[in-house]
């Protein structure tokens, strides 16, 4: 038998979630089983999409259960394998975070070499952090070069990605973060053309035509409220628009207020077109060569936020909402 702490979802609530709605449990794993092996992970994943997953109704995803552990990206070493497939020190992607060990039968488990790359990274710039910004903006948004590109969220985990995927493209990028440290990073390190602390400009409509003078061609959503009307108000006939995520809006206790001036997507002829990055899964190859290339040339950088020890999840969970990450958060097990 092997010990193991788990968080896991104590009770449900509306609006923002507290560490009281979480608990860490102490369980024991049996030996795994033929076909099974046992996973140690290493660490674990925190991430937005998580909230609506707290939630007991229909979507993408089911719902977590009261008193089941939470589920998460996790890079783990298997410790023990009665599957074939599966050796001792391998290293494995998953969906089992929150937990210090599970037993698997291998389903939904990949095995990758991290050669130089720190652990971690692949569940941030290497994983499907990456893959997500890749995609959307690549498959859905279709830069061209030249094209004005205004992400929200820019200094976050997706966000920065895709404004430094979007310069490789030879896009004119324009970034809105949090804070002034997020927003001189994305200048002076990611290579942005423009950015702004959203929290302290006066008027976020006069700041985004400002900075965006032609226009936007994409913008790539991860943030809802004003930063849609404003991105609508400037987008350029027959932009697009990549809804990835809408991070304000996911501890609302009634429904938003939807965006005044929707009516823009009919008058300018704009696309706007929701995605999940598990439809993109097809591009893991392409995307990692890619990625590993422009990363080896110094084209890509990133910034993590890392908290100690599993019974940290909770407040690294909390603390997507407060903006207290810069980049991807993670918690190291």
């Amino acid at each position: 038998m092997t010990k193991s702490r788990e968080i896991r979802l104590k009770s449900r609530r509306e609006g923002m979630t507290t560490a009281d709605n979480m608990e860490l449990a102490t369980t024991e794993l049996p030996a795994p089983a033929p076909g099974e092996l046992l996973v140690k992970n290493h660490y674990m994943s925190v991430d937005p999409y998580m909230r609506g997953r707290m939630i007991d109704r229909q979507s993408y995803l089911p719902p977590f259960q009261i008193n089941e552990p939470l589920e998460g990206g996790s890079v783990g070493e298997v410790v023990e394998s009665n599957n074939e497939n599966f050796k001792p020190g391998e290293m494995v992607l998953g969906m089992l975070g929150w937990r210090e060990y599970f037993v698997s039968n291998g389903k939904g488990l990949m095995r990758f070499e991290p050669g130089d790359a720190p652990l971690q990274a692949f569940l941030g710039t290497l994983g499907m952090t990456g893959l997500t910004a890749y995609s959307g903006l690549l498959e859905v948004g279709k830069p061209k070069e030249g094209q004005t590109v205004f992400v929200s969220a820019a200094s976050g985990a997706v966000g920065s990605i895709v404004s430094q995927i979007a310069k490789i493209k030879g896009c004119f990028v324009v970034g809105s973060a949090g804070s002034d440290e997020k927003a001189a990073w994305l200048k002076d390190v990611a290579g942005v053309d423009e950015s702004f602390n959203y929290k302290a400009v006066d008027n976020l409509f006069k700041t985004v035509n400002q900075l965006c003078p032609n226009g936007i061609d994409i913008y790539f959503e991860n943030v809802g409220g004003k930063h849609l009307e404003a991105a609508l108000e400037y987008m350029n006939p027959q932009g697009r628009l990549v809804m990835c995520g809408m991070i304000s809006q996911y501890n609302a206790t009634k429904p938003p207020q939807g965006p005044s001036n929707l009516g823009y997507v009919v008058a300018k002829q704009l696309t706007m077109q929701g995605f999940l990055v598990g439809n993109y899964f097809h591009k893991m190859q392409q995307f990692q060569a890619d990625m590993g290339k422009w990363i080896a040339e110094g084209r890509i950088t990133w910034k993590e936020t890392v908290r100690e020890g599993l019974q940290k999840a909770p407040e690294a969970f909390i603390g997507l909402f407060k903006g207290e990450n810069f980049g991807k958060m993670i918690v190291k097990l």
